[in-house]
């Protein structure tokens, strides 16, 4: 029966209660009930001096029992006192019961336990009561005024109400201004809503009725528009602009509501139940004839003087909440009005004017099978360079997770699960197809200088670059304002500054379906997606377009440099990396740490370069070196904007002034001399094992059999080990690209031999079976040239580099060009070395 009771009590003990305790009218506690009593601080008394105990009943409603606790002095001489307790308990008890006295704390309890179990014991100890929540008034201020986090996005919620509501037109009034009551308003052409729905939905926070629509496919009877809304809070939107709200509807078929809501008001009651509102159903007077729609109008603004660059502001938010490339045939038209000060918005340039004059248009779709993509340079006013349209369908490569062989920039652990290089039906799970259109301008002086109002454009793109999302052609908040980067495009460009985007030069979107998108979900803030695994396979598709776009613009950019004069030069400075690093480090609160050592990098570059401007080579081992410390720039840029401690960046700068330490490898002299390439296809077999067997790659190397023919030819032995292992890694990247990772053991294969004899001088020979080369050689080499989404184009130009500096070259030949197997139809490169004498 005492079984649970250590649950109930700190200490406690049980014993039956006898015919001797009734008889006598004294209970005789046992030792273990003693204890739990002296646990509380009780000890008995004297006969004449009794102490007394108030003891609690569990399982009864009850008072206390108000009972004696006493030494009782036994008959016969030198016989010990006796413990015992009368008074109320002897009354209560009865003889036969199962008596608990336990303690808790200073409490003492009594407890029947042959009809009390330790539950109901428990539940007597414990005070309950149901109370449904009760929210306090000011909740609809904290939903609307804190929830969302700008007056903008608080008019685009009134304005996405409009579209769910299936209006064709709304129109956003700010009236008054220059007077001491501005207001705004807010009124559409949609279905309007019911007494009911105001009744039932409208005045019911966090309804879900919209969400309910979407997942079952419910859409408007107009457009056919499946609802934006799905949390039931967006209407309070309105307290974020002013303090008293007016609300005029119609329904078809209906009278029409009017709702009047004082905010103040309102939040003078305590609790959201007594903050009653009224809706008053009347005859049309807004809404008359057939006609249905909404119209809000919030006074008392929180904001009460507005300039005309806030108002040019707020009208370049407006007009881009619809998408301005919708090809749907439920145009969905949002006008913008300011009585008295039209002029305001009126001056402003034609965005699509400004878009023309891009030079460079890319416009993509990927399905999950291909990337359909239409590249488009339509030149530059005065620059002898032909425009170039491109069509073209072709597997899309994204970024995957670092893989397992890879060297991180910092400690982090290392991603065991196989890594994708392309994209398939898996990456759009939960997003859909994923369109995209760019506009992408050249800043540089000489360029810009050759454009009328080329500040017009530049103002253009300091208040409108970055890559916006759109949704059912809605705009999904903050996606290309000014201050987000959501596809770390600022960033990617601190690892390749001549070939990646920034966000002042693109005006671009994305267009997703919002049925097909279901595995991306708005944040309750208004200000983007959650960040789910599928927004980050978004992020991967978008990357991996741009960056396609990337290596085509590339080659017209070249080509114009050429033409301004400003034609890209391998003798380059760190310092517009490294400042980019110090405003990530300052942002992030570490700029004081870091600074010292930024500044010897920065000196110990400058030491470099002089020294290889005396030897001669400034063009050519510069530009490996400014390579190395770029990519070294890069991750420290990408630890700092990842927040990690500050052991990891201490490191990683120590990393940095390390590639500055050995490379001056590339200016000793002394370097040269004589190996076998037999020696140098093993080492580079070595270097490259394990990319190998993570890659399920299969080397084909007949040099490396005891009988094979050898060659030597003097050279620098390790950077020639760095051109073949950057060719190696290259291969390997193409091979997963034209080869699945579920392909059968041995359908990637590297092949790699020594030629003796190719006219007259020793060679290694690399070749693959992966989908080859599609561009010219003169191309591949080029710094900063690659079709690889993580590519800096510096791999096969360090290739080149290396040979150059060894006295040979590196050559691009066919495979009939070598004694090559057939089944190796993918890219072939020759290292040619200088004949040995």
């Amino acid at each position: 029966m005492a079984d649970g009771w250590d649950s109930v009590f700190d200490k406690y003990g049980l014993k039956k209660v006898t015919h001797t305790d009734k008889e006598k009218k004294a209970y005789l506690p046992n030792e273990a009930q003693r204890d739990a009593m002296a646990s509380a601080g009780y000890s008995p008394g004297t006969a004449e001096s009794e102490n007394l105990i108030n003891l609690e009943v569990l399982g009864e409603v009850r008072p206390p029992l108000s009972s004696s606790y006493y030494n009782s002095i036994r008959a016969g001489s030198n016989r010990p006192f006796e413990p015992r307790m009368g008074r109320e308990i002897i009354a209560w008890a009865n003889e036969g019961d199962e008596l608990i006295i336990g303690s808790i704390g200073s409490r003492i309890f009594a407890v029947k336990a042959n009809f009390v179990t330790p539950e109901t014991a428990r539940q007597s100890l414990e005070r309950r009561i149901s109370q449904a929540f009760k929210p306090r008034a000011r909740l609809l201020q904290l939903l609307g005024d804190q929830l969302i986090g700008s007056s903008k996005l608080a008019v685009f919620e009134l304005v996405k109400n409009a579209y769910d509501a299936d209006a064709s037109n709304v129109t956003v009034t700010l009236g008054e201004l220059g007077t001491a009551n501005p207001w705004i308003k807010v009124q559409d052409d949609g279905q309007g809503m019911s007494l009911d729905t105001i009744r039932d939905v409208w005045l019911v926070p966090g309804d879900d009725h919209r969400e309910k629509d979407r997942n079952l496919d419910r859409r408007s009877p107009h457009f056919h528009r499946l609802p934006l809304g799905e949390k039931g809070v967006g209407r309070f939107a309105v307290h974020k602009l002013g303090g008293k709200v007016k609300m005029t509807t119609r329904a078809a078929g209906c009278r029409e509501c009017f709702v009047s809501i004082d905010w103040s008001d309102l939040m003078s009651n305590r609790f959201l139940e007594d903050a009653a509102v009224t809706v008053i159903e009347r005859e049309p007077k807004t809404f008359k004839g057939d006609a249905t729609g909404t119209r809000i109008r919030i006074d008392d603004l929180s904001q009460k003087s507005w300039s005309r660059a806030e108002v040019r502001d707020l009208y370049r938010q407006i007009i881009s909440i619809s998408s301005p490339f919708s090809s749907k045939a439920d145009d969905f038209s949002i006008a913008f009005c300011v009585p008295g000060f039209q002029n305001w918005i009126s001056e402003l340039p034609d965005a699509s004017t400004l878009l023309d004059r891009a030079p460079w248009k890319f416009k993509f779709e990927f399905d999950g099978n291909f990337l359909n993509y239409t590249y488009e340079f339509r030149g530059v006013p005065g620059v002898q360079v032909d425009p170039r349209k491109l069509t073209e369908s072709e597997p899309l490569q994204i970024v995957g997770d670092r893989e397992p062989d890879d060297l991180d920039a910092a400690k982090s652990p290392k991603f065991k699960r196989p890594i994708n290089v392309l994209a398939d039906k898996s990456t759009i799970e939960g997003t859909g197809p994923i369109k995209g259109m760019l506009y992408v301008y050249d800043r540089d002086r000489e360029v810009m200088a050759r454009y009328a109002q080329s500040r017009l454009i530049e103002r253009f793109l300091d208040q409108n670059g970055g890559v916006r999302v759109y949704r059912d052609d809605i705009r999904i908040y903050n996606y290309g304002e000014p201050g987000d980067d959501w596809l770390s495009l600022d960033l990617r460009r601190v690892n390749s500054p001549s070939r990646n985007l920034s966000r002042n030069i693109v005006i671009g979107l994305v267009e997703l379906d919002l049925e097909k998108s279901s595995g991306l979900r708005e944040k309750t803030s208004r200000e983007g997606f959650v960040e789910s695994a599928a927004y980050r396979r978004l992020r991967q598709v978008v990357l991996g377009a741009i960056s396609v776009f990337e290596t085509e613009r590339r080659q017209d950019k070249e080509k114009i440099r050429l033409v301004t004069g400003k034609a890209p030069s391998a003798d380059r400075e760190v310092a517009g990396p490294i400042a980019d690093v110090r405003k990530i480090a300052r942002s992030k609160g570490f700029l004081s740490q870091v600074d010292p050592s930024l500044k010897r990098v920065e000196e110990e570059f400058r030491q470099l370069r002089e020294d290889f401007l005396r030897a001669g080579i400034s063009q050519v081992g510069l530009a490996v070196v400014f390579h190395e410390v770029e990519r070294g720039i890069g991750a420290l840029a990408t630890a700092l904007a990842s927040g990690v401690a500050m052991t990891d960046l201490t490191i990683q700068v120590g990393q940095l002034q390390a590639v500055l330490e050995t490379s001056t490898q590339l200016l000793r002299k002394g370097d040269k001399k004589s190996y076998s390439l037999k020696q140098l296809a093993k080492r580079t077999r070595d270097v490259t094992l394990v990319r190998f067997r993570v890659h399920n790659v299969q080397l084909v190397c007949p040099a490396l059999e005891e009988q094979s023919e050898d060659a030597t030819a003097v050279f620098a032995f390790g950077l020639a080990l760095g051109a073949a292992t950057n060719i190696i890694d290259n291969a390997i990247h193409w091979l997963k690209v034209g080869k699945p990772d579920n392909a059968p053991q041995g359908t990637r294969r590297i092949f790699m031999n020594v030629v003796p004899d190719h006219g007259g001088k020793p060679a290694l020979v690399i070749a693959d079976n992966g989908p080859g080369f599609r561009d010219p050689p003169e191309q591949l080499v080029e710094p900063f040239f690659s079709r690889r989404p993580d590519g800096m184009g510096l791999g096969l130009y360090y290739a080149n580099l290396a040979m150059n500096l060894n006295d040979g070259e590196l050559l691009f030949p066919s495979v009939s060009d070598f004694d090559i197997p057939e089944e190796f139809t993918g890219a072939v490169i020759a290292l040619v070395f200088k004949e040995e004498k």
